[in-house]
């Protein structure tokens, strides 16, 4: 399996971190990294997503529109 990383997006105090995996049915899954962008420490919320798209870019987008969702929730998780 192929992971492709993109780079990083500021999203308010966060920074999310977009990838997307081809698995071996041709098929793509997407993942994304979140951390605080004013964190001292290394430390980052991974997040793997079940569902599977037909294009990178259609998983792409996905994992941009759930770090989005996730970074502007209330009570977003802490990292």
């Amino acid at each position: 399996m192929n992971q492709n990383f993109e780079s990083a997006i500021p999203m308010g105090n966060y920074i999310v971190s977009p990838a997307t995996q081809e698995m071996s049915s041709g098929l793509f899954r997407a993942s994304i990294a979140v951390q605080r962008s004013q964190s001292k420490g290394a430390h980052c919320r991974i997040f793997n997503f079940t569902s599977e798209f037909a294009s990178r870019e259609a998983a792409r987008v996905y994992a941009i529109t759930q770090g989005w969702l996730e970074t502007s929730s209330a009570s977003p998780q802490t990292c």
